[in-house]
């Protein structure tokens, strides 16, 4: 059965991908619409190898497309104003943006994860954050078969992940040209900073992977802190995950774990240099996972590495799998 879909957002970074998505994973798109802002109306995007025209978003074209599936890469404001729009037609929106991921009322779906959560839904799933979701890919296994009591993440992750201004950034910055999305240079300098901080001392960042993780994994009990850092990487986040565990584990129980589990390419050879990289993720779906060792500062304790292309798994692929998820029901 084929269906319609739309894409909103799609003259960005990330609706560029899902297009690119749709299409390499053979999605069965009967008819797809494109939907941006009144200024990139009328401009046209290769799909399946025809040119498609961009609509501009307003409710009248939402109604008159009719589609099946949404998926959103527009911004908190824009998924808050039209995701229940596209629901009222009877779409399923599944939205990229921050505005729905901790609404109760919405589940909050990583295919890998929590697949089941995608059924509850009432007409809007929200994708995680990029960095949420690559951790809880390699988290889910482990947790399963060993109980997390503890997490702690630090992450280095790519410009691309603060979309094209990001990006130009960096490339500006090896030009030794000053930066304008980042408040310092980001060319050969890390900055511990992504999105805003808090009265806490910790950025918005730190808090999604932590509240997210807790609700993807549907378990309050585990302790979680986080410190995110952009990186002078163009794709692909890389991720220091240290875990603490109520059952015994080693590295041998954990990689065989990981091995089994879906999603995952396990790539951990020390001895012969082995073990995930943003460049090696690039172009990917899956998440990567090496450097898995044991944690002789606690009883029970893991560390692992875990990579993954932001804007692929961490954001478009994620979101066409949930529309798999949702479509295989109806087969």
């Amino acid at each position: 059965m084929n269906v319609k879909v739309a894409v909103v957002g799609s003259t960005g970074m990330v609706g560029r991908m899902m297009l690119k998505v749709l299409e390499e994973r053979n999605f069965p798109v009967d008819e797809i619409y494109l939907f941006a802002s009144a200024k990139s109306a009328g401009k046209t995007l290769d799909f399946k190898g025809k040119k498609v025209t961009v609509q501009e978003l307003n409710e009248e074209n939402i109604k008159k497309a009719a589609v099946k599936y949404a998926l959103f890469s527009a911004g908190s404001d824009v998924s808050k104003q039209y995701a229940p729009v596209f629901a009222r037609y009877g779409a399923v929106a599944i939205d990229n943006s921050s505005c729905w991921r901790m609404d109760k009322n919405v589940p909050l779906v990583v295919p890998e994860v929590n697949p089941q959560a995608a059924f509850a839904h009432n007409g809007i799933i929200a994708n995680p954050n990029c960095s949420t979701i690559q951790a809880v890919v390699a988290l889910k296994p482990l947790h399963d078969k060993f109980k997390i009591k503890r997490v702690v993440y630090s992450t280095y992750q790519a410009v691309s992940g603060a979309g094209v201004q990001g990006f130009a950034d960096l490339k500006d910055g090896i030009d030794g040209n000053p930066p304008k999305k980042f408040p310092h240079p980001i060319a050969f300098n890390i900055l511990p900073h992504i999105d805003v901080f808090t009265d806490d001392g910790y950025t918005k960042e730190e808090l999604k992977m932590i509240n997210e993780t807790h609700k993807i994994l549907e378990d309050d009990t585990i302790r979680i802190t986080a410190t995110t850092a952009r990186v002078p990487v163009y794709y692909g986040h890389s991720e220091s995950i240290n875990i603490e565990f109520e059952k015994p584990v080693t590295r041998e129980s954990a990689l065989r774990t990981l091995r089994e589990a879906k999603g995952i390419v396990v790539c951990d050879d020390p001895a012969a240099n082995v073990y995930p990289t943003p460049l090696l993720a690039e172009g990917h779906d899956e998440v990567y996972v090496g450097r898995v060792r044991q944690d002789k500062s606690v009883e029970s304790g893991l560390n692992i590495w875990v990579v993954a292309d932001n804007i692929r798994k961490g954001a478009a692929s994620n979101a066409v799998q949930i529309a798999e998820l949702l479509h295989s029901r109806e087969q």
